[in-house]
């Protein structure tokens, strides 16, 4: 019968592992407090608030569902949470399916291809008050090109786009889709560029056409480049807020009044603080329901293909 001993361990190796992991801990511990003090006690504070009533001034009082019980009979709650869905619905999947046509077309030896790349990507990185006032040049009801060159092709009553309660979101969304859409089309290059040729040259012996390459290569390899997009996109939708702020205000009236918006107006205009995080509350549970059917979705998506 034989016995083993456990190995005896080095002298010093536990110092030099503690050393190690303070070492380790010393470089995210910047980004660990800046998240704390700007992200993670802030929402904190906002979930607490949520169940008190406050102006900023007077002394905090509890208020229970108080707040969650306005939120029914709010009508200008109903309207920013119609708003905000007519947004994500009308920006994200034209993004996406932008985003991924210009990915496929810049992804062929194209003349010029990594000049157009960058123009396409350029509005990304553009400053977005200097787009969003770009817009509202462009799309000026009276002075703008965009309204000129429609009477100069014979329309005698062009839309006032984001002066108009009809035309308002959809200019704001022509706008978001324009701006993100070179982000997540260099996502869709980097997938598009991880295919193996192999599988476009088996598919082209077995004379498989062109959708046929698309749906049943091409798809089913950027499923997980498609469900990053769609989750950071979706994010993005729920809580825009500078280029609606900065396009529209989030009118005219409120046609273009998104949740966050109407957060923001709450909490920093009425001095209702309580009542704005409640909102706030709302807006986060919709987003996390949204992001686990997304994912389950994207476990359907994948045993699918």
């Amino acid at each position: 019968m034989q016995f083993t001993y456990p190995k005896q361990k080095k002298a010093g190796t536990g110092q030099k592992t503690l050393k190690q992991n303070l070492i380790a801990y010393s470089f995210i511990l910047p980004n660990l407090l800046g998240f704390a003090a700007f992200t993670l006690i802030p929402m904190a504070f906002s979930l607490v608030l949520a169940f008190m009533h406050w102006d900023g001034a007077n002394v905090v009082t509890w208020a229970g569902l108080d707040n969650f019980r306005r939120l029914t009979q709010d009508e200008t709650f109903r309207i920013a949470l119609g708003n905000t869905f007519y947004y994500v619905i009308g920006t994200v999947p034209p993004t996406m399916i932008a985003s991924l046509a210009l990915a496929m077309l810049l992804n062929r030896p194209l003349r010029g291809r990594d000049f157009f790349r960058t123009t396409f990507f350029f509005p990304y990185i553009a400053s977005l008050v200097a787009v969003a006032v770009v817009w509202n040049m462009l799309f000026h009801p009276a002075m703008g090109p965009v309204n000129q060159l429609l009477v100069t092709l014979g329309v005698e009553s062009p839309p006032r786009w984001t002066a108009s309660v009809d035309w308002a979101m959809p200019t704001v969304i022509m706008a978001s889709i324009w701006k993100g859409m070179g982000y997540y089309m260099v996502i869709y290059l980097a997938a598009l560029q991880g295919i193996p040729p192999y599988l476009y040259e088996a598919a082209d012996i077995d004379g498989a056409s062109a959708w046929q390459k698309f749906r049943y290569i091409t798809l089913p390899m950027l499923t997980p480049a498609t469900f990053f997009v769609s989750i950071m996109l979706t994010i993005a939708s729920f809580k825009v807020f500078d280029l609606i702020m900065v396009m529209t205000g989030g009118g005219p009236g409120r046609a273009t009044n998104v949740l966050v918006i109407h957060t923001y107006n709450t909490a920093f205009r009425e001095f209702r603080f309580g009542y704005s995080s409640a909102i706030a509350m709302v807006l986060f549970v919709v987003v996390l329901i949204i992001t686990i059917v997304q994912f389950r979705m994207e476990k359907r998506w994948v045993s699918y293909m």
